[in-house]
């Protein structure tokens, strides 16, 4: 006698294993959906991190290898980056994201499109808000003309991988920019 075949599906289902759970990048253990990460600064590769990985990371004075991404978002309030500011640092896009790279002693602007991040070095200017961004982990977010937060690291590039998906066209399309305005929606939600 043959097996029924839902019989079937269920011997099939039960026999597949199960997906691999997230781990540390750092020690393997296991990590939840909403873990943390660091940095690694130099290759400036995000890894994910269990609770005591990312305390040992947390001293941003410390002369290491690996810094721990904060999870503070704070809205700027007023014209962070007006239209003038926008074309002097020349950035050819409506969203960007600044940051001060460490190891450069440089601020990098980058773009999220089709192919990802795209790094673009910025020409010097004047940018106080700067200063309060932490090297290397946090960055301003901000739209042409509109909104500018200061965020962590792996939020532009949970962003820049949103957008990788979605992207159609040569500005986006629709579902991107529904996306970004998602995105930028949950950031009014979590800003302090």
């Amino acid at each position: 006698m043959t097996d029924s075949p839902l019989r079937t599906l269920r011997r099939i289902a039960r026999s597949r294993p199960a997906p691999p759970e997230e781990r540390c990048d750092m020690c393997t253990a296991p990590v939840t959906a909403d873990h943390s990460h660091v940095v690694d600064l130099n290759s400036r590769r995000l890894l994910c991190a269990c609770r005591p990985c990312y305390l040992l990371f947390t001293d941003d004075h410390a002369h290491l290898r690996y810094r721990a991404v904060p999870d503070r978002v704070r809205r700027l309030e007023g014209p962070v980056l007006d239209e003038r500011t926008w074309d002097e640092l020349r950035i050819p896009v409506g969203l960007a994201f600044l940051l001060r790279h460490s190891g450069q002693d440089r601020t990098v602007a980058f773009y999220p499109g089709p192919a990802g991040a795209t790094e673009s070095e910025l020409p010097a200017a004047d940018l106080p808000f700067l200063a309060t961004l932490r090297p290397d982990v946090e960055a301003l977010l901000a739209r042409r003309g509109r909104d500018a937060y200061v965020v962590p690291i792996d939020a532009c590039y949970e962003l820049t991988g949103r957008l990788r998906t979605l992207w159609r066209g040569f500005d986006g399309g629709q579902q991107a920019h529904a996306a970004v305005d998602e995105f930028f929606a949950r950031l009014a939600e979590r800003a302090s």
